[in-house]
């Protein structure tokens, strides 16, 4: 298998993990220092794999509210030992895509090569402003 491809296989898993709220598939294939920027706070990012693993359980209740998280589009760019990929999610509630369907939470992932393997070594979520004028 080539690196894109595992790269693509391992992006795939973790969002299924989410899906499926599977707290260590999700944690999977993170390197331990891993640099999280997320919606939510806290401001300056979520850091370590503790921090990251706490994180993930507030996602999973509202996911259990009935939320959606759902991947739409995914690139990859692989290098020899480092690579990032760029993702495009449907993200939200009924409630939320009735008042915007086409918002879209944005992903991007930077990997590293650690012990001959693909870890994310940072992850970073935002969703595009919608309360201004264009």
């Amino acid at each position: 298998m080539d690196d894109e491809q595992a790269i693509r296989d391992l992006f795939t898993g973790w969002v299924e993990a989410v899906q499926s709220q599977e707290l260590e598939g999700v944690v999977a294939d993170h390197d331990p220092k891993i640099v999280m920027f997320d919606v939510p706070p806290p401001y300056d990012g979520v850091r370590g794999i503790e921090e990251y693993r706490k994180s993930w359980p507030p996602f999973f209740e509202w996911l259990r509210q009935g939320a959606q998280f759902q991947l739409l589009e995914l690139h990859v760019t692989a290098g020899a030992d480092v690579a990032f990929a760029y993702a495009l999610l449907r993200c939200g509630t009924q409630d939320h895509f009735d008042a915007n369907p086409d918002n879209r939470l944005r992903i991007t992932v930077g990997l590293r090569k650690l012990d001959g393997r693909w870890v994310v070594a940072h992850e970073h979520h935002s969703f595009p402003m919608t309360d201004t004028a264009s």
